[in-house]
C-alpha cells in the first residue's frame, strides 16, 4: 500500500514533538540524578569543611579516644562511636527476626480476614513520631525494664562467665540495652513493609510447585522465597540498618547520655546522633562545635561503610546465583 505524501506531512509534526519531549524527559531525570549527587557532594564538603579544625587539633586520635571533656576541649568520638554500633546491633538482633517472621505469616499463614488489619497496624508504627517512641521509652519502657527485664538479666546471664559482663551492674532501666530495643521496636515496620511487599512478589507457581512436592511451609520459606527473594530482603535490612545508625531522639530520651564505654549494656551510654542532638547548642568555641561537626562526619562514613558492604555482599550473592 502506498504511503501519501499528506501523511508523512501529517505525521512528521507528531514525530517532531515526541523527538522533543523524550529529549525533555531525558534531560530532566538527568538534571535530578546530578541534584542527588550536588547534594551529597555539599554535604560531604561542609562536614569535611567543619570537621577540620578538630580533626588537626587530635589527629586520628579524636576516633580511638574515649574522654569528652568540653572544659578542658579534649574530645574523643570512641565512646559514640561504640554506643552507636552496639544499639544499631541490638536492634538488628531483636528486629530482623521480628521482622521477617511477621512478614513470612502474614504473606504464608495469616487468614485473609486478619491479614489486612494487622499489616495496616505494622505500618502505622512507621508512622509514629520518634519523640513519641523516646516519651513512651522513658516514662513507660524503661521503668518496666528497670523492676522487670533487668534484674532476670542480672540474676540470670549476669551469673554466666565470659557474656555475665554485658548484665552486669544496677539496674538503672535507661542505657545502651533499652536505647537497642527502641531501635528495634522503630526498626519493625520498616523491615517488615519491605519483606512482605518482597515475598508477595514471588511467583505463585513456584510455592504451589514446592507445596505440590510435598514441601511444608517452613521448607517452602527457607528453600524458596528467602533465596528467590534475597535481594529485597537485604534491601529492607539495610534500610532498617539506616535508621537505627541515624536516629536521634528516641535514643537520646533512654540511652543516658553518658561519654563512656562501659562493658554492661544496662549502663547509660550515648551515640553519635545523641551527643550531637544534646550539645550542638551548647558548644561554645571552635573546637567545641568542630568537634561535634567531626562526629557527624564519622557517622556519615560508618554509613557509607556499610551500604558499600551490603552492596557488596549483593553483588556476591549474585555471582553465586550465576546471575
Amino acid at each position: 500500500m502506498a504511503v501519501k505524501a499528506s501523511d508523512i506531512s501529517a505525521e512528521s509534526p507528531r514525530a517532531r514533538t515526541q523527538r522533543r519531549n523524550d529529549l525533555l524527559f531525558r534531560g530532566a531525570t538527568l538534571f535530578f540524578a546530578l541534584l542527588v549527587l550536588t547534594l551529597l557532594g555539599g554535604v560531604i564538603i561542609s562536614l569535611i569543611h567543619g570537621a577540620l579544625p578538630a580533626l588537626k587539633a587530635f589527629g586520628f586520635g579524636f576516633v580511638t579516644t574515649e574522654i569528652w571533656n568540653p572544659v578542658t576541649e579534649k574530645f574523643g568520638a570512641l565512646a559514640p562511636i561504640y554506643g552507636t554500633l552496639v544499639t544499631s546491633a541490638i536492634a538488628m538482633l531483636v528486629g530482623v527476626p521480628v521482622s521477617f517472621g511477621i512478614a513470612i505469616f502474614l504473606t504464608e499463614l495469616c487468614p485473609a480476614w486478619a491479614k489486612r488489619p494487622i499489616g495496616i497496624a505494622v505500618e502505622l508504627l512507621a508512622g509514629i513520631p520518634s519523640i513519641i517512641y523516646g516519651i513512651w521509652g522513658l516514662f513507660v519502657f524503661a521503668p518496666f525494664l528497670q523492676r522487670t527485664v533487668q534484674p532476670f538479666l542480672i540474676n540470670t546471664l549476669g551469673t554466666i562467665p565470659g557474656i555475665g559482663a554485658w548484665f552486669k551492674g544496677p539496674p538503672y532501666g535507661i542505657g545502651v540495652l533499652t536505647a537497642g530495643l527502641i531501635l528495634a521496636i522503630m526498626i519493625l515496620p520498616f523491615i517488615t513493609s519491605i519483606t512482605r511487599d518482597v515475598f508477595e512478589t514471588m511467583p505463585a507457581m513456584l510455592r504451589e510447585s514446592a507445596y505440590g512436592l510435598g514441601a511444608t511451609t517452613w521448607e517452602v520459606v527457607r528453600d524458596i522465597t528467602i533465596p528467590y527473594t534475597r535481594v529485597g530482603l537485604v534491601g529492607g535490612v539495610m534500610l532498617g540498618l539506616g535508621r537505627a545508625l541515624g536516629e536521634t531522639m528516641a535514643v537520646t530520651f533512654v540511652i543516658g547520655n553518658s561519654h563512656r564505654i562501659a562493658s554492661s549494656l544496662l549502663a547509660p551510654g550515648t551515640t553519635i546522633s545523641a551527643a550531637i542532638a544534646n550539645e550542638f547548642t551548647e558548644a561554645v568555641g571552635d573546637t567545641y562545635t568542630s568537634s561535634l561537626i567531626a562526629l557527624g562526619l564519622v557517622l556519615f562514613v560508618i554509613t557509607f561503610i556499610v551500604l558499600s558492604l551490603a552492596k557488596l555482599m549483593l553483588v556476591r550473592m549474585n555471582r553465586k546465583a550465576g546471575t
